[in-house]
This record gives C-alpha cells, structure tokens and sequence, in this order.
C-alpha cells in the first residue's frame, strides 16, 4: 500500500516560524542573514524585530565573524544563508571563530541537498555535512517535516554551543504532527522491523517510509529511523537496531562521502558491525531540473532504498551462512 504523500510546509518556512516564536520568548536571540532572507525566511523575525536583524549584505565570512562577537557577549544569534554560501566559503570562520572558542553560534542554512532544483550546481549543497561534522562540538542537524523543524530550531536556542540546522527549499511531506517530540541527538523510530533498518533524515524520510512499505509487500520487514541528528549520533538506537536487524541501509541527499552514512558505518565498524548500504550522491555534482527529477536520476528515491535493501539483505544471508 503507498503512502498518501501530503505535503506540508518546507522545513525553511518552519524555520522562519520557530524564529518569530524565539523573538517574542527570548531577548537574546538576534539574526543575521546575508541579502537572502526572503529565501532563508529570516525577513519575518526582520519585519517584527528590526533591532535584533542584521542583513549583512553579500558577505557570509564577516556574518560568521559578526555572530561569534555577538556569541561572546551574551547574545545567542542566529545566522542564516544558502548551505553552499554559508558552509563552503566561511569554513575557515566557523572553524576558528565559532568551533574553536566553543561558543553559542547557531548556523541555520536553506537549500540544502539538490532538491534546490532548477539553481544548479552552484547552489545545490552536497557537501556541507561533512565540512560541519568536522568541526569539534558542533550539533549538526537535518530535519525531516515542518514540526521537527522547528522544534529542533527551539530547541536550538537553548543548547549550548554551536549548532548546525540544513532546511530544504521544497515543500516535505508531513510525517509527524504539533504533538509530535523530538530532541537533540536522538533519532526517531518510525517503524519497527526485524530483516533490515533504513536510516535517513530530511526528505530522504518519506522515500525510506515509500520503501518500507514495498519492501513489505515483498514479505521484508523493515524499520525506518528518522535520524534528524548526524552528530551527536544516536548511538544507542542505532545499536538496537544492529542487534535486532543486522543490515542497515542508510539514505540522505548529501555527498556518499563524509555525511549520515558515514557517521553510521564508523560508529557500528567500531560497535557492532554488521552489512551496510548507503544511498546518496555518488561523487558527483547534479545539475538543473525540477527536485523530483533530480532525486530520481541522482537514485534518491524510494525504489533505490528498495534495491539497496535487497543487496544488504543478500550480504547479511551470505554471513550467516558463512
């Protein structure tokens, strides 16, 4: 049986929303964004807090400089630009003016993966992940709907240290609901399986749920596992699932290099190591097109996580009878 895909709003609009709720609530809180807030959806906290939103202009690096000077004196701000802008030109700021002094910087970027669609290459992130995830004691995060967006944005707010948030362009389907609770550093389990776990966050949620469910049909219980933080990574989910399922198959809209599937595949080679497959960009750049096309010729899609369940579920009956 398909799932009803009904979309609700892009995780970047919750963003946008979650950021008016933190103006009202906490007076610390300051944005900055650089000339895109229309985009980033920083413009509404702008139009009711002029006084605590900074348009810094084109200049991503000096935002990142700005931010930590806010940081040190009290202030919990909030920085916002395309992913590709943000963490590809200013790695050299977040690394020593916000990583490196520890401080309570919150990077918060839209148009993360290739579903940005028809900008190209030039502003679809891939790689982004893997450059925050080397950054010491940063939360790097990916969520999934509009609730866990901005949930995890409030929640954000109160962690201490540096935070980083990827929100998407497109509108997500819903997956939770206003009661739906998450928190940082723990993932969600979605469903509950025995043969194979599918692991995923952002868009690449609903494919692996699309998935789980023919992969059902073929008499393949799967679980699926929402999980929205890479890094701290839940190591004591992913550890269940290793002992309940032996074969993982992990999916995101991101580089197969430095991203979730890596996270994943160290933590259970050290811990429990069993079969892994990985979905994701293969070491390559997409181009324009619409994002439902693009994820599909790019093997983002609920079919692909149907193979890569099939070839990971071939491995693990290999071992067994090894």
């Amino acid at each position: 049986m398909a799932i009803e895909k009904k979309l609700g709003a892009a995780t970047r609009d919750a963003y946008g929303k979650a950021l008016v709720q933190l103006g009202k609530t906490n007076p610390k809180v300051v944005v900055l964004d650089a000339d895109l807030s229309k985009s980033t959806k920083t413009a509404a906290f702008g139009q009711q807090f002029p006084d605590r939103f900074f348009d810094m202009g084109i200049q991503e690096a000096n935002m990142v400089g700005v931010a930590a000077g806010l940081a040190a004196q009290g202030k919990i701000p909030f920085v916002s630009s395309f992913a590709c802008f943000l963490i590809c030109k200013t790695h050299d700021q977040l690394r020593m003016s916000v990583a490196f002094p520890e401080l309570n910087v919150k990077i918060v970027t839209s148009h993360g993966g290739i579903s940005v669609g028809e900008d190209g290459a030039s502003q679809q992130s891939i790689e982004d992940i893997a450059l925050v995830c080397t950054l010491p004691g940063f939360v790097v995060m990916i969520p999934a709907d509009q609730y866990s967006a901005e949930k995890l944005v409030l929640q954000a707010a109160e962690w201490k240290g540096p935070v980083y948030i990827r929100t998407g362009r497109p509108k997500a389907p819903i997956l939770y609901n206003e009661n739906s609770s998450f928190q940082i550093g723990k993932g969600v389990r979605l469903r509950e399986g025995t043969d194979v776990t599918l692991v995923a966050n952002g868009l690449q949620v609903f494919e692996a749920l699309c998935a789980q469910e023919t992969l059902k049909g073929k008499g393949i219980r799967a679980s699926v596992v929402d999980l929205h933080t890479i890094k701290p990574l839940d190591q004591a989910l992913l550890l269940e699932e290793a002992k309940r399922t032996g074969a993982f198959v992990v999916c995101e809209e991101h580089q197969i290099w430095g991203g979730l599937g890596s996270a994943v595949a160290t933590f259970l080679s050290k811990e429990y190591p069993v079969p892994v497959e990985f979905v994701a960009i293969q070491d390559t750049y997409a181009e324009s097109g619409k994002p439902d096309e693009l994820l599909e010729k790019y093997g983002l899609t609920a079919p692909y996580i149907v193979e890569a369940a099939e070839r990971v579920l071939a491995k693990k009956s290999s071992l067994t009878r090894a």
